[in-house]
């Protein structure tokens, strides 16, 4: 076997793995699977996280992860899969921050593992074990990867963005005990 057969290979446990996990986590949001709130259950989450529309926002996000997860795994269009998963996973970021780094404490090391993962695959490429080599490559060109990026970094921070401006607006109408009990 050789260091290329080795690449590719290491190329498609990535994105068979990564993919695999960021397609079951938007088929909870989309359907309903895997004991997740589907797009209702999952609309009314989002909305009590912040993310406004809620059922606009879960779509948003089902469709990045389950959507961004399929075309990693199979190596199709991976700048854009990659970049719309990464996108999907700082917003998940953004949610979990508050408490740390570490997942045990609900913090954000789990989302950012996921959507670091995706961002350096849609940068290396899916390797010669994908569909997009085997198409020639026709949604996997060089210019593709800082489009992709650029895109989703605006949709997300617009996103984020508007989430943090609800949630410090919703703040201001709060104030603290002046003494305690």
């Amino acid at each position: 076997m050789t260091c290329d057969d080795r690449r590719d290979l290491g190329l498609l446990l990535l994105r068979l793995g990564t993919g695999g996990v960021l397609a079951a986590h938007g088929a909870q949001k989309l359907f309903g699977w895997f004991g997740g709130g589907g797009i209702e259950g999952t609309g009314q989450f989002m909305e009590s996280l912040g993310y406004v529309p809620g059922r606009a926002s879960a779509t948003a996000a089902g469709l990045a992860e389950a959507g961004g997860g399929v075309l990693l795994a199979l190596g199709l269009a991976t700048p854009a899969a990659g970049a719309a998963a990464a996108g999907a996973m700082a917003g998940a970021s953004a949610v979990h921050a508050p408490n740390g780094f570490f997942n045990q404490e609900g913090g954000f090391e789990y989302a950012a593992s996921l959507g670091l993962t995706a961002a350096g695959l849609a940068v290396t490429g899916p390797g010669r074990l994908s569909l997009d080599h085997a198409f020639g490559h026709a949604v996997n060109r060089s210019w593709m990867v800082p489009v992709a990026f650029a895109a989703t970094a605006a949709a997300t921070t617009m996103a984020v963005g508007a989430r943090v401006r609800r949630l410090r607006k919703a703040r201001e109408g709060e104030q603290e005990a002046l003494f305690e009990e």
